[in-house]
């Protein structure tokens, strides 16, 4: 008779040890999972600013694709975030406007690009901004090394970008942005553009 309490009080700690057992156990795969995860495939990204309005706004919650430009270069018209060159703490939200090996230069307000399949140039036709905007700012010509690439902010009266600190390496390029989860209307995949001349 006298054992039961006993009994009762070594079921009970068993219990619980067992209950955190499994809890840690949990969560040692969680971090095993997550951590690699966020650094190597996909991280979140919350914007802030409007340097991509009118694409993307303030508070914007975007999933980055890390991945991706292991595999393949990345593209005229990637939304991309980066370490800011002139100091790798901050990160910014940048669209690719100017590739590896082509020229870059401003025109009338206009993005023009020399490349070998362009030799006489070409003016880029940004779909995703409105017609009567105009991108003013260094007129270039800038060309762009291996691995360099020039960034533009969709909002183009308000953004810190290649017209203001120069060539953006690749190694800055964190990742593409690949999906908006919030706000929950605007919620969808981020697709590059195509452009047409």
């Amino acid at each position: 008779m006298e054992t039961e309490p006993n009994q009762n009080q070594s079921s009970k700690f068993s219990a619980v040890k067992g209950f955190f057992w499994d809890l840690t156990k949990i969560l040692a795969w969680s971090l095993l999972i997550i951590i690699p995860f966020r650094l190597f495939i996909a991280e979140p990204f919350v914007v802030s600013g409007s340097s991509m309005v009118p694409n993307f706004h303030n508070k914007d919650y975007l999933i980055i694709d890390r991945i991706s430009y292991r595999k393949s270069e990345p593209a005229r018209g990637d939304v991309v975030v980066i370490k800011y060159p002139k100091d790798n703490k901050q990160y910014f939200i940048k669209r690719i406007i100017a590739l590896p090996g082509e020229t870059v230069e401003l025109k009338n307000g206009e993005v023009f690009i020399v490349n070998k399949q362009e030799p006489l140039g070409f003016e880029i036709n940004e779909s995703y901004l409105s017609k009567n905007i105009q991108t003013l700012g260094r007129a270039g010509p800038v060309t762009l090394g291996s691995g360099e690439y020039y960034v533009f902010g969709d909002n183009r009266t308000a953004s810190s970008d290649s017209r203001v600190w120069g060539i953006l390496p690749k190694k800055n390029i964190v990742g593409r942005v690949w999906l908006r989860v919030f706000p929950l209307g605007d919620f969808g995949f981020i697709k590059t553009p195509t452009y047409s001349k």
